[in-house]
């Protein structure tokens, strides 16, 4: 187990997906954000491993991915930013009760 805090891992998530969108916008290159939304997984994934395990890190990588696919599709219903934060609210949710459940009680 880590002695990272479990939040570190939900804050970078939220980086990657709500400052990959910032930069692909700003700059007009979905590439660039592309590039900070996977390194920030990758970081993630690392992490989610070595605090909670093989498992849990695979499925906590799959609703990040899934989160940048699904915000796609659901823009176009309610809008760029909102979808957004829709989709990072939900991830960090999911990476937080995983990581706290996979800790235990402290």
């Amino acid at each position: 187990m880590s002695s990272r805090p479990a939040a570190v891992p939900s804050l970078v998530a939220a980086l990657g997906l709500t400052g990959g969108f910032l930069v692909a916008r700003a700059t007009g290159r979905r590439e660039l954000g592309g590039a900070l939304f996977a390194a920030a997984g990758a970081w993630c994934a690392r992490e989610w491993y070595r605090a909670s395990g093989p498992t849990a890190a695979a499925g906590l990588t799959a609703v990040y991915t899934a989160a940048m696919a699904g915000s796609h599709p659901l823009a176009k219903r309610i809008g760029a930013w909102p979808s957004v934060a829709a989709v990072t609210a939900a991830t960090v949710a999911a990476a937080e009760l995983v990581t706290r459940t996979a800790a235990g009680p402290e």
